[in-house]
């Protein structure tokens, strides 16, 4: 039968095959290809003859061809064919597509809709077909039946595509399925359809089955929805992630898995690769994945910014066109994040609104960690991005010698945190990935060396640790660091000596490292520059410090730096220490040769020699020596010679140049120091092995300091020609000489007292001595100051640092308050009385600034100490009682400093002392920021500081300013303090009246501590400093709403739900303006004095007009997604409108009648001061600057008012009178009389014109 059938088809004319064809049955045909095809024989010319033989011009031969094509396409999929026959059958079954009649196209799209939706496919090789079918339905003009009604080919390819993605997709088809869309010609809408479909299907397939999946998506995205695939697809691996990560978190005893966490991020990185790829291909798909950075930038970005997506953006940056632009959004990305961070840990009210989320820093170290899954293609953007975070918020350029931040105030901290971030990325990546190490050793390298003039401790600090993490790894990188030493001599000494104690490690297991490092610093120890030969002792001093000789005691602060697995040798070995001690000794050898040399140079080596000391102390006899000799060379032997120090031999006179020579104060502060050290910890372990040339050798120096000591206190300032008649002014080499002397003897006087109390063991003698020099230290000091204070330039205002050592002043300090206690509680008050009276300051005063700066150190330099040093504090802490927390010892202190701040303020005026009251109150402040917030000592501390601002009335403004900054300090940590500055504002308007005169205002007192004294300028600037800072907060939740609203793209029906989670900030927003605005209705009535209270109420009512514009143009947002204004909104408007617009106004011509006044007056007085009338009138413009701003602020809130009004459907401008400040009319009849005024000044004025020339240009200038 199938060798007639194709023997017909071969003719001409298909007559006769058509009538053969009608004989047979259906089923009679499709076993006929049936059994071709499976044996493989010619299915598709027998196929080809069937489908000639029925025409689709024909209906009945149309819908028996569509009968065959159905058996076709089942034979298809059963997979019983072979893999030639069956693709041969496709293509054939593809060229027939469109000669079918739209009816049965519509009939056969809908039969393999219902296979896909039922899973009746095998092999779903017949899906090739389907993007064919949808594309023929799509050409066909005509209306054709579809349901209930008819449609075009358009519409029905649409309702089919609907029905296809409504449906349950059996996971296998998947990517077949979305494979199969790119080669349908799709609109817009039904691209979405699609890209949703394939969305929700992710979680459905394996791991996996994903990539090849997005691949095919990110084809399909060519067509349109790019936007929502990227965001599918991150919000897919974001959940993803936080699952793997709580299940890693969650219950160790969990045996199950959902997925492995190297295969999860093998998928990742490969998702990545084909994103990336296909941006390489479709640049719009780059536009958008930035578009979806910046929005998340802006809004909460809890959905777009994850560790997956951080990656894709590094990533992203191996394409060059947006490589710039992708840095410049991650690094201000995570300033704002730090930002953000301390804007809502600094305020309660942030809290409570906004949810804690995950902080990008955490999110990146997270990429850096999964990185080592093959993440190569992250691995540069990570480096890079760390270099740049260094670079850009690293500290600044050096300023008068001072390392300055690169802006102050607030936004220093998100600086540092970005800086140290940028150095955790380099350093974590370091560790991770060995291909990267040579390259991020370089960059930090050539940074240490070629930014000289800039600070680099940063960089230096992570060089640091790296080298610390693994001191043997870095061996291969030597070239590199040994090339680096070349440059040393070049380099700023404090460089110098943080990048050798930053290599030190690599000196102990690198002899090559360590002998070129030896090499270029005994070259810099005779070079012409003085910071080379510093460079060289510093580098000397440190080998010194770090390379053991055998016998050393062992020391805290003298380890090795290295670990046992890192290093192979054993760097204390009997071989190593001998070989160290040869070495140390050629050292100190060339050490020596520096005591011949400059000031500079000396004074580094005597810094230097009592920590080498500590660290080395077989080193003692070496160095002790050395400090022995050279003090003899300015020691007076004999005992009765005043003085006993030659200071002259200490000063260099070289023509007119006078400098010092010998820093002779420095070298015996460190001889004091190794002699206390050596006496302490060396002698106790050696007295049975001492030998008696040693023994003799530190007793000739014990006794050298004694007889200085006797003898300083028996000389007089005149032996040292350095009485009060002696000159001291700079501008002679005399008094130069002078100057260089007295600094040397009050620094011999310094370490003289301290070695003298270090001996003393609380002798009278001992101490006596001690009086005595410092006696003589004072008497030199005073003299000094009452020079310098007579003289043109202030020399004695550059205070030398003092040699005290801190370990002396904290053991003074002890011994002096034991005494004092023992006095306050032995000796009777009257005896206290009479010594109250003294010059200065009180001793209580004293105890009180120590305390309070001891507080403020630990707070600020010793942070993670605090809960030991608050448990040193509590005398009554026992060993075995349980754990008791910062907060609760934090809270036992405050106690003891409440009661003392209490006994102050119940004293009688007179004896009220606001300088300690106002130190109490700064200790107080220090000691609450350890409070936790949401303990019930923090809410005691808020209701103790609020009764005692009710409750005490002292007129001083530097102690109403301490209690309010801590009580608005408080506050803010427990809730918002708008009300506190509503009831506020209005206690500072009733003392200060209202500035119509006629006007009685009723006075509240919420606050006693506020009063007529203390209102204006304190407690009023106070307050417009918090209102500010209120003001940014409602800024940023507002820009946080916009960000939001920007993203969201809203269907009409769902719009009014979908912004629901909005109105909780929306009404708070609403609630702090209206508050605020109130706020500044009384102030803007109050009769202020003029100066920095008008100046600040005036830019801080320009900022809240502003945020009142931004506030409008967010709901002009929010009304193009066809939602309404809230009601507390138009409240909000009406109260502008009709308690603050108007009353600014008056405000402002109240300032200017008040200017013109003061200029009237000026005026009157010109005769007697000639230069008051142009002082008066720059101060007047100045003070009135800020008043165009802000009617320029009012003029755009109005304008947008308009705007919204009529996008809204509400009248919002009902209860607004337009500002009419830019129209003017000139009155003819007023301008006469002012210029008559002028014309009968001039005319008293000519006696003194010639006098007054000078005012003239001041005219000319303030016309320009």
């Amino acid at each position: 039968m199938d060798q007639k059938i194709l023997s017909l088809a071969a003719e001409k004319t298909a007559d006769r095959l058509q009538k053969f064809l009608q004989t047979l049955k259906d089923d009679d045909l499709a076993n006929l290809l049936q059994n071709q095809a499976v044996k493989g024989k010619a299915a598709g010319a027998l196929l080809r003859a069937i489908f000639k033989g029925f025409p689709c011009s024909e209906e009945a031969g149309a819908l028996r061809r569509l009968k065959i094509y159905s058996c076709c396409v089942q034979l298809v999929e059963s997979g019983d064919l072979q893999k030639e026959v069956a693709s041969e059958i496709i293509g054939l079954l593809m060229l027939e597509v469109h000669n079918f009649p739209g009816a049965l196209l519509v009939e056969l799209a809908n039969e393999f809709v219902d296979a896909v939706k039922q899973g009746n496919l095998t092999n779903g090789k017949s899906l090739e077909l389907l993007p064919i079918i949808f594309t023929a339905l799509a050409t066909k003009k005509e209306n054709l039946a579809y349901g209930k009604g008819e449609l075009s080919g358009e519409e029905c390819k649409k309702q089919l595509i609907n029905t296809l993605c409504s449906g349950r997709w059996d996971h296998q088809y998947v990517i077949q399925l979305t494979s199969m869309f790119k080669d349908v010609p799709l609109t817009a809408e039904e691209v979405e359809i699609v890209v949703e479909k394939v969305l929700t299907m992710f979680s459905k397939l394996n791991l996996q089955e994903i990539p090849p999946l997005v691949y095919q998506l990110l084809v399909l995205s060519s067509k349109g929805s790019r936007k929502r695939v990227l965001e599918g697809i991150i919000a897919f691996f974001n959940k993803l992630d936080t699952q793997h990560s709580e299940e890693q978190s969650g219950d160790e005893l969990l045996d199950f898995v959902t997925v492995p966490s190297g295969e999860l991020r093998h998928v990742e990185g490969t998702i990545i690769l084909h994103i990336v790829f296909a941006i390489k291909l479709d640049c719009e798909l780059g536009r958008e994945l930035l578009k979806l950075l910046k929005a998340g930038q802006q809004g909460d970005f809890s959905s777009n910014i994850c560790p997956f997506s951080i990656a894709l953006f590094l990533s992203v940056t191996r394409i060059q066109r947006f490589e710039e632009q992708v840095f410049d959004l991650l690094k201000s990305l995570v300033i704002k994040s730090f930002k953000d961070l301390q804007l809502l840990q600094g305020s309660k009210f942030l809290q409570n609104l906004v949810p804690h989320r995950c902080c990008v820093s955490t999110m990146i170290l997270e990429v850096v960690k999964n990185s080592v899954h093959s993440w190569d293609h992250v691995t540069q953007g990570l480096v890079e991005l760390g270099f740049i975070l260094m670079d850009s918020y690293g500290p600044k350029k050096i300023l008068d010698g001072k390392t300055i931040e690169a802006s102050s105030g607030l936004s220093r901290m998100p600086n540092q945190h970005a800086c140290k971030l940028g150095a955790n990325i380099l350093l974590e990546t370091f560790k991770i990935h060995e291909m990267i190490r040579q390259e991020i050793l370089e960059q930090v390298l050539n940074r240490v060396v070629t930014r000289g003039s800039s600070p680099i401790t940063h960089f230096i600090d992570l060089l640091s640790d790296i080298i610390m993490y693994s001191p043997l790894v870095l061996q291969s990188c030597s070239s590199k660091v040994t090339e680096t030493f070349d440059y040393l001599s070049f380099l700023p000494l404090q460089t110098v000596q943080g990048l050798l104690k930053a290599v030190q490690p690599l000196l102990k297991v690198s002899l090559s490292i360590r002998d070129s490092l030896i090499l270029v610093l005994r070259k810099a120890m005779f070079a012409s520059q003085l910071d080379a030969r510093k460079s060289a002792v510093a580098g000397f001093l440190l080998l010194l410090k770090n390379f053991k000789v055998l016998g050393s005691l062992s020391s805290s602060q003298c380890s090795q730096s290295i670990g046992i697995s890192q290093v192979h040798v054993d760097v204390h070995s009997r071989y190593n220490s001998v070989a160290n001690e040869t070495f140390c000794l050629e050292i100190m050898d060339s050490l020596r040769r520096c005591l011949g040399q400059q000031a500079d140079v000396r004074l580094m080596l005597y810094e230097g020699f009592y920590d080498v000391l500590r660290r080395n102390s077989q080193l003692a006899n070496s160095v002790m020596q050395t400090l022995f000799s050279q003090l003899k060379q300015f020691y007076e032997p004999e005992p009765d010679m005043l003085p006993p120090l030659k200071l002259e031999a200490c000063i260099l006179t070289q023509g007119d140049q006078i400098s010092l020579q010998e820093p002779l104060d420095c070298l015996l502060c460190c001889i004091q120091h190794c002699l206390a050290w050596y006496k302490s910890r060396v002698m106790p372990l050696q007295q049975k092995e001492e030998e008696e040339e040693e023994e003799g050798f530190y007793q000739d120096l014990d006794d050298m300091l004694e007889s200085i000591t006797s003898r300083m206190i028996k000389s007089e300032l005149e032996d040292f020609e350095l009485d009060k008649s002696a000159d001291f002014s700079q501008s002679t080499g005399i008094g130069t000489k002078n100057n260089i002397c007295a600094f040397l003897v009050m620094g011999v006087c310094e370490v003289l007292i301290e070695y003298n109390f270090s001996i003393s063991n609380f002798s009278k003698s001992k101490f006596e001595e001690v009086l005595s020099l410092f006696m003589c230290y004072k008497e030199l000091s005073d003299i000094l100051n009452e020079k310098a204070g007579k003289g043109k330039t202030k020399m004695a205002n550059k205070t030398n640092d003092s040699f005290l050592s801190m370990k002396f002043v904290s053991d003074l300090l002890t011994a002096l308050f034991r005494v004092l206690l023992w006095r306050y509680t032995s000796i009777p008050t009257s005896v206290e009385e009479s010594g109250k009276k003294e010059k200065g300051k009180s001793i209580s005063l004293l105890c009180l600034e120590c305390l309070q700066k001891i507080f403020s150190a630990v707070q600020q330099f010793y942070q993670p100490k605090i809960h030991q040093f608050l448990r040193a504090l509590d005398a009554t802490d026992k060993e075995e009682e349980v754990e008791v927390s910062v907060t609760q010892r934090a809270a036992f202190q405050i106690r003891q400093f409440q009661r003392s701040l209490l006994n102050i303020l119940s004293s009688q005026e007179e004896d009220f002392n606001s300088k300690e009251a106002l130190l109490l109150v700064t200790v107080l402040s220090n000691l609450s920021k350890l409070l936790e917030p949401s303990s019930t000592q923090f809410v005691q501390m808020l209701s103790w500081t609020t009764k005692i601002c009710k409750e005490n009335s002292w007129e001083d403004a530097s102690f109403c300013k301490g209690l309010m900054n801590l009580l608005f300090s408080l506050h803010v940590l427990c809730k918002s303090p708008v009300t506190l500055l509503r009831d506020l504002s209005q206690d500072i308007h009733g003392h200060l009246g209202d500035i119509d005169q006629d006007v009685e205002v009723e006075k509240t007192k919420p606050l006693a501590v506020v009063n007529l004294r203390t209102a204006a300028p304190t407690v009023c600037l106070l307050l417009l400093s918090q209102a500010e800072k209120v003001l940014e907060e409602v800024d940023w939740l507002i820009t946080k709403l916009k960000g939001q609203v920007s993203q969201e793209i809203i269907p009409e029906e769902a719009s009014s739900q979908a912004t629901l989670p909005n109105h909780p900030i929306e009404k708070a927003i609403i609630i702090q303006l209206g508050t605020l605005l109130t706020f500044f209705h009384e102030l803007v009535q109050t009769a202020l004095p003029s100066g920095s209270c008008v100046d600040t109420l005036l830019k801080d009512l320009c900022k809240m007009y502003t945020i009142l514009t931004a506030l409008v143009r967010y709901y002009l947002q929010v009304c193009q997604h066809s939602r309404g204004i809230p009601k507390n909104m138009e409240k909000l408007v009406k109260l502008s409108g009709s308690h603050l617009t108007p009353l600014c106004y008056s405000f402002i011509s109240y300032i200017q009648n008040k200017k013109s006044k003061s200029l009237k007056h000026t005026g009157e007085k010109k005769k007697e001061k000639t230069a008051a009338g142009p002082t008066a009138m720059a101060r007047a413009l100045r003070e009135t600057k800020p008043i165009p701003n802000l009617i320029f602020a009012i003029e755009q809130y109005e304008k947008f008012l308009i705007h919204l009004s009529k996008r809204s459907k509400v009248n919002l401008m009902q209860h607004i009178k337009l500002s009419t400040s830019r129209d003017f009319k000139i009155k003819g009849n007023i301008l006469d009389m002012v210029l008559q005024e002028d014309e009968d000044e001039d005319e008293e004025g000519t006696a003194s014109e010639h006098e007054g020339q000078n005012k003239e240009p001041a005219k000319k200038k303030r016309k320009k």
